[in-house]
């Protein structure tokens, strides 16, 4: 795990730390690997999951990111160890007092289709996605640029967003306040350029195959239907960088099981596959193996505007009825570590201090089955009933019907009157659902976006769409209000209302925090260059080769 040095300071924000994992050795640099390339450059990549959309605008997934990210590139791109690397902008000019940013964009940055890439194509992708029409879950991400808020809420329409182009290769970007992770920000997909032409062409098909889209970066996909299990990353020869690109084409294929991934990966099919705990236990001194440590929490969420789930005693009790520690051990066995809280470790420090020790309580996140079973019967007693019956959805891959399982019996067993139905569905559905309020308790995950707290904690705020569940704490809102606006310039005051928020959530059970996730994983030893990043977009493939 390589980490950013600490003292750096992001602005004027929380000194971070931005978890990075390369998951094969890197050696030299791509310009440096032709002597040792392979004749043939093809890569065929497992995924536990099927890919939902290419939509910039409306994605909200680590696959559609991942597929995003190596299709696509913004200003900037994000290297090893989180590094900021020229994208399309080559040159950035920041304003004395931090509002205003004026990038200058590289002359022979081109779409896949051979149109040239301009400061217009900024300015069209960040206007679609703020505005409130589009749907987007991720424009709260734009908070802080000018007029962003005004825009998202409806009140001033998403012409007036303090984006401009100043002919075709300069672009500004202006700011109502500091944002402290502004150029990691601009590494990540949600802020990279669209091709207003493409999206007016394909209209309700834009993003949903690979047929219905226009690429900006090293990597360009066919194959994809929209609902197939298989697809194809193939070199772009239109990129800009396309010298430093040595992979000629990606093959990539989904496999929920992961028996069926490692009998494909024994059988040479493979170059990559996640492992299950079991195979885990048994592949950990392979050295292909890897446990590739991730900047997510996976949680329960309860769907709090039902009855059962607006009594705190009763969440706290189905939170305190499992048994954490059995869970990372015994049933997912590839490195994942018990939640301290809702932030996950090795995110970010200030002062010497990781935030999720700051944060961390004795409630919240701790198995007690007695004093699980003393709330549940209060709970109960409540709501005058003796017995209460949930559906908990969860993904269909191997890995969360597990975790599911073991679930559904914790809480049956220690929760006297608990009857739990386990609902798994393709990840694509339990998005849908999720998003739609149609479910009960529902497992879900969430990857920080870039190496903040606030990636975390800005979720569970009243308005947020990602707020699933509906919790509503209104000093939990006022804290993360304060850390943006009137706290946003101090580092200290900052990390203070992001601590006292991390608690409280923890303290009112907002959701119940469950596992950091460490995904267990094979890679063949021919594979270098690949960089993982445990916060923000995953993997980085713009280096990758296959030696000899």
């Amino acid at each position: 795990m390589f980490l950013l040095k600490l003292g750096k300071k992001l602005g004027v924000g929380i000194v971070t730390a931005a978890c990075t994992l390369a998951l094969v050795a890197c050696g030299k640099s791509s310009a440096g690997t032709n002597g040792s390339l392979a004749d043939k450059q093809v890569v065929n990549w497992s995924e536990p999951s099927e890919l939902p959309t290419m939509d910039i605008s409306t994605a909200t997934d680590t696959i559609s990111f991942d597929m995003l990210n190596n299709t696509g590139e913004g200003l900037y791109r994000l290297g090893k160890n989180s590094k900021i690397e020229p994208g399309i902008a080559k040159a950035t000019k920041v304003s004395s007092d931090g509002l205003t940013y004026t990038f200058t964009l590289r002359k022979d940055a081109k779409w896949s289709n051979g149109e040239k890439l301009t400061a217009k194509d900024f300015v069209y992708s960040w206007q679609r996605t703020v505005k409130p029409s589009t749907g987007s879950q991720y424009a709260y991400l734009f908070s802080g640029i000018k007029n962003a808020d005004a825009i998202t809420a409806g009140k001033k329409s998403a012409d007036t967003l303090g984006i401009k182009a100043d002919g075709n290769y300069k672009l500004v970007v202006t700011l109502d306040k500091k944002i402290p992770y502004f150029k990691l920000l601009m590494g990540f997909p949600s802020f990279f350029p669209q091709n207003k032409s493409v999206v007016d062409k394909y209209g309700s098909k834009y993003g949903t195959a690979s047929k219905y889209m226009v690429y900006s970066g090293p990597f360009e996909m066919t194959g994809w239907t929209g609902s197939n299990l298989s697809w194809s990353l193939k070199k772009n020869n239109d990129y800009w960088d396309k010298k430093n690109v040595k992979l000629s084409q990606m093959n990539f294929k989904v496999n929920k099981s992961t028996t069926t991934g490692y009998n494909l990966y024994q059988s040479n099919k493979l170059d990559e596959t996640l492992l299950g705990s079991e195979q885990a236990k048994q592949l950990s001194n392979s050295k292909e193996f890897t446990s590739r440590n991730e900047a997510r929490t996976n949680y329960l969420e309860f769907n709090q505007t039902q009855k059962v789930f607006q009594n705190i005693k009763i969440r706290q009790a189905i939170s305190l009825a499992i048994n954490r520690k059995q869970l990372v051990k015994k049933v997912l066995g590839d490195g994942s570590i018990v939640s301290t809280g809702i932030v996950s470790k090795n995110l970010a420090s200030y002062d010497g201090k990781d935030f999720a020790d700051s944060a961390a309580t004795t409630y919240g996140v701790n198995s007690d089955k007695a004093e699980a079973k003393k709330l549940w019967q209060q709970g109960l007693k409540e709501l005058g009933t003796d017995k209460v019956s949930f559906t908990l959805l969860a993904d269909d891959t191997d890995t969360a019907k597990d975790v599911s399982e073991y679930l559904q019996s914790q809480i049956e067993e220690n929760l006297p009157g608990a009857q739990v139905t386990v609902s798994n569905v393709p990840f694509k559905t339990r998005l849908s659902k999720s998003e739609n309020g149609d479910f009960d308790v529902v497992l879900s995950g969430w990857g920080a976006d870039f190496s903040d707290p606030i990636s975390f904690l800005d979720l569970f705020t009243s308005d947020n769409s990602y707020n699933n569940g509906k919790w509503k704490n209104a000093q939990y809102d006022k804290l993360i209000a304060a850390s943006k606006s009137t706290d946003a310039g101090s580092t200290s005051k900052r990390w203070s209302d992001l601590v006292a928020a991390s608690k409280l959530i923890s303290k009112d059970q907002g959701v119940a925090p469950l596992y950091q996730l460490s995904q267990a994983t094979l890679v063949k030893s021919k594979v270098k260059g690949v960089i993982f990043n445990s916060a923000g977009v995953n993997y980085n493939f713009k280096d990758t080769y296959v030696a000899k």
